[in-house]
C-alpha cells in the first residue's frame, strides 16, 4: 500500500509499504477520502512536537473516511463493503495515536475492532467527501456545546477554518438564533456567508459596531455592549480573549477550542461581577459523533462547499501547503482511487 510517511520539518515520504493483515478481531479499511488538519499542517511546517505527537517515520493523518475490506474470523459487527469512521482516539487501542491512524495512507489496520467505539458506521445519505470532515466537526461541536449553548442566544465565532465553521454550524443546530464568523480571509468569509452566517473580517471592519447592530445590544460592567452571550476562539489569536473581557456582556462566555500555549492573565474580580466563564473545550466524545452523523445528514446546510481543493496521495506535499494557505483554501483532503 502507499502510506505518507512524515520525516520531519517540510519533508513526507511517500512508500509502498506491506499491507497489514487482520488478526482474528480486527477489521482492515481502505481509506476513501482524508481531510488535512490545522495540527498536520503545523507539524509539517515547524517540525515535530508542534502539532499531534507524531513520529518520524512513521505514518499520520486522522480525519478519514474508510470502508471495510478484510475482518478476522471472530469479527461480527462490521459488513465488508460498509462505510465506516475510525474514531480516531480508540482506532489503533492507543490514545496516543490520536493523530497518526494513518489517515494518509491507503489502508488502516483497526486492532480488536469495535462497532460504535473504534469505528462508526456512516450514513448513506453523507458524501464520500463530506464524511471525511466527521472528525474536525465532532471537535467544532464538542467547542459549541461547552459554550452551555440556548435557544435564541447569539454567539460570535474567531476563525473561520473548519473547526470553526463546524462549530458554528454546531451552535445553530443546538438551537443558537444568530451566529456572526469572523476572520482575516476574504475567501474563507465568503464561504462562510454561502453557508448562511453573517461575517466579518476582523481587519477592514469594526467588530463592535457591525456586531451591536447585528445583536442589539446588552448592559456590560462598562455600558452598552454588543448583545452576544457566546465568544467562541477557533483562531487562536491572543486578542480575542481581550475582546471578550471588554466587550463581552454580563453573563457571557468564552469557549476556547484554538491550540494556543500562551499564558495569560485574568481579571477574576472582572469576571465575578459580571458574571463571565472562560471554557476550554478540546477533542470529542461519543455523543458528539453522533451530532454530527445527524447535521451532516440533513440538508440545511452546503458544507461541501467547505472543501475548497482535492489532491491525490502523491500530491500530499503539495496539498498541506495548499492548506497553509488560509487565504486561498479553507479544507483540503486527499483522495484515494
Amino acid at each position: 500500500m502507499k502510506a505518507a510517511i512524515y520525516m520531519g520539518k517540510e519533508n513526507i515520504e511517500v512508500r509502498e509499504l506491506p499491507m497489514p493483515e487482520c488478526g482474528d478481531d480486527d477489521v482492515l479499511i481502505q481509506n476513501i477520502y482524508s481531510s488535512i488538519c490545522g495540527t498536520d499542517v503545523a507539524v509539517y511546517k515547524h517540525g515535530p512536537n508542534t502539532g499531534h505527537r507524531i513520529d518520524v517515520g512513521g505514518e499520520f493523518g486522522h480525519e478519514t473516511i474508510s470502508r471495510v475490506i478484510a475482518m478476522g474470523k471472530n469479527v461480527t459487527e462490521f459488513q465488508l463493503g460498509e462505510r465506516v469512521y475510525p474514531y480516531p482516539l480508540y482506532a489503533k487501542n492507543d490514545t496516543k495515536r490520536a493523530g497518526t491512524i494513518g489517515g494518509f495512507s491507503e489502508y488502516i489496520l483497526v486492532p480488536q475492532a469495535k462497532r460504535n467505539h473504534s469505528l462508526y458506521e456512516v450514513p448513506e445519505n453523507i458524501s464520500d467527501r463530506l464524511a471525511c470532515l466527521i472528525e474536525p466537526f465532532t471537535v467544532g461541536c464538542r467547542a459549541a456545546r461547552r459554550s452551555q449553548p440556548k435557544a435564541g442566544e447569539h454567539a460570535i465565532v474567531f476563525g473561520c477554518g473548519t473547526i470553526g465553521l463546524a462549530a458554528s454550524v454546531a451552535l445553530k443546530f443546538f438551537g443558537m438564533d444568530k451566529v456572526m464568523v469572523c476572520d482575516l480571509s476574504e475567501y474563507r468569509l465568503d464561504i462562510a456567508k454561502q453557508l448562511g452566517f453573517e461575517v466579518c473580517n476582523i481587519a477592514s471592519e469594526n467588530l463592535s459596531a457591525k456586531a451591536e447592530h447585528y445583536f442589539g445590544v446588552a448592559p456590560s460592567l462598562t455600558g452598552q455592549t454588543m448583545d452576544a452571550d457566546v465568544f467562541l476562539d477557533a483562531a487562536g489569536a491572543e486578542s480575542i480573549l481581550g475582546q471578550f473581557m471588554e466587550h463581552g456582556k454580563i453573563g457571557s462566555r468564552f469557549v476556547s477550542v484554538a491550540v494556543n500555549n500562551s499564558i495569560r492573565k485574568l481579571d477574576l474580580l472582572h469576571l465575578t461581577y459580571a458574571q463571565k466563564s472562560v471554557i476550554g473545550s478540546g477533542g470529542y466524545f461519543p455523543e458528539d459523533v453522533r451530532d454530527v452523523l445527524e447535521i451532516m445528514s440533513s440538508d440545511r446546510w452546503e458544507l461541501e462547499k467547505m472543501i475548497t481543493h482535492e489532491f491525490s496521495i502523491d500530491e500530499i506535499d503539495r496539498a498541506i501547503q495548499t492548506a497553509s494557505d488560509s487565504s486561498n483554501s479553507l479544507n483540503v483532503t486527499i483522495r484515494f482511487q
